[in-house]
């Protein structure tokens, strides 16, 4: 007999803690992370370096192993959207920055397009990056 009330006990008990839970956390949007630029300049050249951080807003922390299947480079600030560079992506140093290597073929502003999928949340980040090439 004391089984059942020991049992809506347990539930009521449980049930109180997970929401208590719940509650206390902070769930993310999409829009809480973005791509910034290590080094917003580069040289005109082959075989460029590019190095993004892929960053919390709220917390100004890096975001690790974030999937970017999204990528493209081209001279759209210049109004040149056809010249476009290949990019190939390169091991990152840290966690949470994510590095590429393209040819810079002239000077001038270059786009950097990506596109992600940040661990746990729904969603895409997008950003568009200006890169500027000099010789």
């Amino acid at each position: 007999m004391k089984a059942i009330p020991f049992s809506r006990g347990l539930r009521v008990a449980l049930t109180g803690a997970a929401l208590s839970c719940a509650a206390t956390v902070a769930f993310a949007d999409i829009k809480d992370y973005e791509f910034k630029l290590v080094e917003p300049t580069v040289k005109v050249g082959p075989g460029q370096t590019i190095a993004v951080k892929l960053e919390d807003r709220r917390t100004g922390k890096a975001v690790p192993d974030a999937v970017i299947f999204v990528t493209r480079l081209d001279m759209a600030p210049d109004a040149m959207q056809e010249m476009v560079s290949e990019l190939t992506p390169l091991s990152g140093s840290e966690p949470g920055t994510y590095r590429f290597k393209a040819d810079f073929t002239m000077e001038g502003r270059w786009q950097l397009s990506l596109g992600a999928k940040v661990q746990g949340e729904t969603g895409t980040v997008d950003n568009k990056l200006v890169i500027q090439a000099d010789k």
